[in-house]
């Protein structure tokens, strides 16, 4: 778990950074004489990198399951901790105009296409490892790991935009947590390349039934457990991002908050998620997934609307409740979606098939959500408006974990 976590943390403080420092990398990468519309651009990027992670997700996923979970683990993290640090070095508008823009939007197709391999990897190394009745337990910490990730490099941004103030930050603190990524980078290579693959895999290896073409297979076989795959990821997916990419920016740009405050706020939202997530974990093995991950829909089509109405009243105390309140939906929903995925597929064609599906759907609704929900304020003008964006995606998952059958401590094939 450990050296699966822990490698999953160092992939996720990279590829999360950008979203955090979205509307600082606007103001060094993008002219434009209003600040909403250069963050606009700086979503679009973001979203960019999304495109890649069904590639990723379809040339890691069939290597997953033909050579093994561990050899992909590491060639993730390598890709994405060279990207990150590449962008931590990249010139910015005023140096070299266009050509700014255009190498970050490369850099960051590079962070995406990795970034296919990593989550459906280690979700499913965790799962394949862990006993039918702790697989919750286990998997829900490829989650934690993300958002303490989240909170770190959150926490990260908060503590130099504090010590450098905002005009040092603006200008060349913003590049110091991207450099980190060389140094995190060969911490996780070292922890990857010394773990065992999974017990499951070693399993499907020695009776010589590993899938030639396990995308083909998966397709061909297990075509519903694809769909309600994709319908769990599509709230998990718009969720996360809401709070750890658009919350930043949001709560600068559009409600006025300071960005010492903005991350104040976006840090200790997520760290709710972190804090919740085990608990919901071992809940979710104890009474079933589908309970706790409808219970997490119907919160997030009840509290959304609510909770961002509460950030608009300017005070920061209120903002992190309510930032705090759709942390735990998160926490709810994603302890036990992990498992519920894994349990899904077969053996032979697990890493490909969640890689698959996951992948697709976070490059529909995931990637473009910071994008989106920025687009909606921009056509009616009503800070709110995200709100239905979050609460529409919700009620697809709510359909797909209402159909479909409780999984929980089902033995793996």
């Amino acid at each position: 778990m450990m050296a699966a976590g822990i490698g999953h943390f160092i992939e996720w403080f990279d590829f999360g950074l950008y979203g955090t420092l979205a509307a600082i990398i606007a103001s060094n990468f993008f002219v434009s004489s209003d600040p909403a519309t250069a963050l606009l651009k700086s979503f679009a990027v973001f979203g960019s990198g999304f495109l890649m992670r069904p590639l990723g997700g379809f040339f890691f996923g069939s290597m997953g399951d033909r050579l093994g979970r561990r050899k992909v683990l590491v060639t993730v993290i390598v890709i994405t901790s060279i990207s990150t640090f590449v962008m931590g070095i990249l010139p910015t508008w005023h140096q070299v105009g266009i050509v700014a823009p255009v190498l970050l939007v490369m850099t960051r197709l590079v962070q995406g296409f990795a970034a296919g391999g990593e989550s459906s990897g280690v979700i499913t190394y965790l799962a394949e490892s862990a006993e039918p009745h702790r697989r919750a337990t286990l998997t829900c910490w490829s989650e934690n790991f993300s958002f303490m990730a989240f909170v770190c490099g959150s926490g990260l941004v908060l503590l130099l935009t504090y010590w450098l103030g905002e005009t040092a930050m603006n200008d060349w603190g913003w590049r110091i947590p991207f450099l980190l990524a060389a140094p995190l980078g060969l911490g996780g290579l070292y922890m990857r390349r010394n773990m065992e693959d999974s017990a499951e895999f070693h399993k499907l290896k020695a009776t010589g039934k590993i899938e030639k073409s396990p995308l083909r297979t998966a397709l061909k076989t297990s075509l519903s457990a694809l769909l309600f795959c994709t319908g769990f990821v599509v709230i998990k997916a718009v969720s996360s991002w809401v709070l750890q990419s658009f919350m930043p920016g949001y709560l600068s740009t559009h409600l006025h908050y300071s960005r010492t405050d903005s991350y104040l706020i976006t840090t200790l939202g997520l760290l709710s998620v972190a804090i919740c997530m085990p608990i919901k974990g071992y809940l979710s093995d104890r009474w079933g997934r589908r309970p706790l991950m409808l219970v997490a829909c119907a919160g997030f089509i009840l509290l959304t609307y609510p909770a961002m109405l509460l950030m608009t009243q300017g005070s920061v105390g209120s903002s992190i409740a309510a930032m705090s309140v759709l942390g735990v939906c998160v926490a709810l929903f994603n302890g036990g979606c992990g498992a519920a995925m894994v349990e899904l597929f077969p053996t032979a064609i697990r890493y490909g098939g969640i890689a698959m599906s996951y992948n697709l759907t976070v490059a529909v609704f995931g990637g473009v959500t910071p994008l989106a929900s920025a687009s909606l304020i921009s056509l009616t003008g009503d800070p709110l408006s995200p709100a239905w964006y979050v609460m529409i995606t919700a009620l697809i998952s709510f359909i797909a974990v209402w159909f479909a059958k409780e999984t929980a401590g089902k033995v793996l094939n």
